[in-house]
């Protein structure tokens, strides 16, 4: 399993949201970088990013720090989200260097938008799905639809969808541990790899997500814990290759 830092952008900085509110924010550093750097050095073999204001403004509005980032560690895959919602957009972050698109509100909005993606860019959609009590949430967390997590991936199953980042909105940012039920129930009922974020904590979590029975999930996305230091992504990432190893994963 894959332990990938999150790197949230907010008016050019790196912060980190609870549940989503972009009113209740912390900053963690005016360089993303720099955060960057701090987590390459740290042995981190994929980047999170995501682009706040854009996922509220509907476009891109973090694109030249995402840029930056990609220029400096041409060779570390990178995935992002937040405002992707036109192939412009899309087209732009590919160029820059993105190894990976992460589609939200559209995918609920108008998944045809995933489907078209997927075919101008063949391995390198992925779907974000954000829910909160299994519905899928959008604009930024900040709308509530009808449309449960699993109906919503399985309809993207057979378009080539890479895989599913599935967050647990009440959980995220709140260190209060992953919603390991949720997780794998989604894995275990799609074919689509799936990564697990919002509320990984410590290091039982990593143990947990690993230990997960039936379908393993690929990665797990780790943003608050990292920067508040109640989990170490060196020690993590040994863990759950550790346990991969081992048949655990």
């Amino acid at each position: 399993m894959l332990i990938i830092p999150a790197i949230d952008l907010k008016e050019g900085q790196c912060v980190r949201l609870r549940q989503g509110r972009m009113e209740d924010d912390t900053v963690f550093s005016d360089d993303p970088v720099a955060v960057a750097t701090q987590w390459v050095e740290q042995g981190a073999r994929r980047l999170h990013l995501v682009d706040l204001d854009g996922a509220f403004a509907g476009e891109p509005r973090n694109a030249a720090v995402a840029e930056a980032i990609c220029k400096a560690y041409p060779d570390l895959p990178v995935q992002l989200g937040g405002g992707i919602r036109s192939v412009e957009s899309a087209q732009h972050y590919i160029d820059a260097g993105i190894s990976y698109l992460i589609v939200g509100t559209l995918a609920v909005k108008q998944p045809e938008f995933v489907d078209d993606l997927c075919q101008r860019f063949p391995g390198k959609v992925i779907v974000g799905l954000d829910a909160k009590d299994g519905f899928v949430a959008t604009e930024g967390w900040a709308e509530a639809s009808s449309v449960t997590a699993v109906s919503l991936a399985k309809r993207f199953e057979d378009v080539g969808v890479s895989a599913i980042v599935y967050t647990d909105i009440s959980r995220d940012g709140m260190m209060q541990g992953v919603n390991l039920d949720a997780t794998a129930e989604l894995a275990d009922a799609i074919s689509i790899p799936v990564i697990a974020s919002g509320g990984v904590t410590n290091m039982d979590d990593i143990t947990a997500l690993c230990g997960v029975q039936g379908t393993p999930i690929e990665g797990a996305i780790v943003g608050r814990a990292l920067y508040e230091n109640t989990l170490q992504l060196a020690a993590a990432q040994q863990q759950a290759d550790a346990l991969s190893a081992s048949g655990q994963s």
